[in-house]
């Protein structure tokens, strides 16, 4: 058995034959599925799609067929990685001891902590030794080989609390990652991001996950330093009495602190908000979802993580006790349902539960396909949600001249926010931009971040459908056809009318070509443009 998938995964001789034939009517209209059906394995099964992918390659660098994205698009491996835009990278810090001491949190001793060494994420990253240099080259291979670009990446750190992580080996870790991105090693950091700039897989976006009372603008000058555009909490609750309960170990009014010097210094901010935590009632979460959007927290993206019962948690004594019980998988889809329905048009629900395998939940909801739940529960409701996730346009063919632009304006602690966005007349998202305009009550950053000095800031600029080649082009794809350039333009219309003097973006390192050809100049950690 293994040596059958060997050889039906390897791209041999007679495989590649058989794959120039499936490739052959492809091309020529048939669906791709229908095309291998039709041409069994001599043992028996089918060609991968790998297979299909590594022959497509190999053909167009050989010059024998023209490159075809769209036929790529076609037989590419879950193409839904890489709709959103950009190509998501995930690596896993070694493990370190956390300041956390929550009851809910698993502990494993070859892990980070609250990651399980059978997660899909952290299992590459335990394979791989924690080396991140390793990580992301087997990652990036792993990627190419399945039919997905690479050379927009954004770059996903994970492993609890970053910010105890001393800071050398922050330093040395986001370097390495930086060094597999440029298929060439540096010798500082600095180097290793010159070199980002023009390198074959760009970094577009760089993401760490910590704990909202590790935030400071002294941290945050550090975070800029590595490249950080994106920063995830683990807000869990924002009522001190479950947190407290939980031993949380920081205050709701920590996390508005957080979040409101985050948005300040222009990052954009995933908060992770936990239901059913030890004290809470499907009726407290529903009223604790309503301070998202109420109290000024405004969270660009959030991860919906019900708590799930773990033996190896502080948590699982409590349930022994008869202290805590799970919601049931019908109680957890009918409250995540109600609140989606909730969530502003603003806001991106990332996930709605952790990729725990089910082996290892004690009690309760062992369902990883909670999202696909809600989301069927709310069709027989006749109800929808509208969150940035929802209403991408993903593969959906565009026309710009059919594209609407909308202003969506919120309130959000010490800042205006707006929302600009370009939606197709079914009123899905093609692109979007984050524009900060700090209030005169906002955090003053000036001595950590003087670039930010009266500026208003552009906190993330997003154009969604299939990930393409940086200059690639494909009919009715939302990427590459203006859009970045026209929200940038819209953006700065709106800040100059306000009595901004000047623009800021937080760029990423492979970016910050991008800006500057419009109109952006180099500042200290930001890229700024005189209005």
């Amino acid at each position: 058995m293994e040596q059958d998938w060997i050889d039906s995964h390897t791209l041999t001789p007679e495989n590649r034959e058989l794959a120039l034939i499936v490739l052959d009517e492809v091309r020529a209209g048939t669906d791709v599925l229908r095309a291998l059906r039709r041409h069994p394995l001599p043992g028996g099964g089918y060609l991968p799609k790998s297979i299909l992918v590594q022959t497509y390659h190999q053909l167009v660098d050989s010059g024998e067929w023209p490159a075809d994205p769209a036929l790529l698009a076609r037989i590419r491996m879950k193409p839904v990685r890489t709709l959103s835009g950009v190509t998501t990278v995930t690596v896993l810090t070694r493990p370190y001891p956390c300041p956390g001491k929550c009851i809910f949190c698993p502990t494993d001793a070859r892990m980070p902590k609250s990651y399980l060494p059978d997660e899909p994420g952290a299992m590459r990253g335990l394979q791989n030794e924690f080396d991140p240099y390793r990580q992301v080259a087997t990652r990036l291979q792993s990627l190419v080989a399945t039919g997905h670009p690479t050379d927009k990446i954004e770059l996903l750190i994970l492993g609890g609390t970053w910010d105890a992580y001393r800071r050398d080996y922050q330093e040395w870790f986001v370097r390495r990652c930086f060094d597999a991105l440029n298929e060439v090693e540096s010798a500082t950091l600095e180097e290793a991001h010159l070199r980002n700039e023009t390198a074959p897989h760009r970094n577009v976006g760089l993401v760490i996950e910590t704990r909202p009372d590790e935030i400071t603008p002294t941290q945050l000058a550090w975070l800029r330093r590595l490249g950080v555009t994106k920063v995830q909490m683990g807000a869990q609750s924002l009522d001190d009495r479950i947190l407290e309960l939980n031993q949380r170990g920081h205050t709701a009014a920590e996390t508005l602190r957080a979040t409101t010097l985050l948005r300040t210094a222009g990052f954009k901010t995933v908060l992770h908000w936990m239901p059913n935590l030890l004290g809470a009632t499907p009726a407290s979460d529903r009223a604790d979802f309503t301070k998202l959007w109420s109290d000024g927290y405004a969270p660009d993206e959030l991860k919906i993580y019900p708590c799930q019962l773990l033996s190896n948690a502080d948590l699982y004594a409590y349930w022994q006790r008869g202290e805590y019980t799970p919601y049931t998988q019908e109680e957890l889809v009918e409250l995540i349902a109600d609140l989606k329905t909730t969530v502003p048009d603003y806001c991106r629900i990332n996930r709605v539960i952790r990729d725990i395998p089910s082996t290892n939940v004690v009690e309760g909801n062992r369902r990883t396909s909670l999202r696909q739940d809600a989301l069927a529960e709310l069709k027989s409701r006749g109800q929808t949600c509208r969150c940035v996730r929802c209403r991408e346009v993903r593969g959906e063919a565009i026309d710009i001249a059919d594209l609407r632009f909308v202003d969506l304006t919120y309130p959000a602690s010490s800042a205006e926010e707006h929302f600009l966005q370009f939606v197709t007349p079914n009123d899905r998202i093609a692109g979007y931009l984050r524009l900060s305009l700090p209030a005169p009550e906002a955090p003053d950053l000036s001595a950590a971040l003087p670039d930010l000095n009266g500026a208003a800031l552009i906190r993330e600029v997003h154009v969604y459908g299939q990930s393409l080649a940086v200059g690639a082009e494909q009919a009715g794809a939302a990427q590459h056809i203006g859009l970045g350039t026209r929200l940038l333009e819209q953006a700065a219309q709106l800040a100059r009318a306000r009595g901004y003097q000047r623009l800021a973006v937080i760029a990423a390192i492979g970016t910050r070509l991008y800006y500057e050809a419009r109109g952006f100049q180099r500042g200290d950690l930001y890229l700024v443009q005189p209005l």
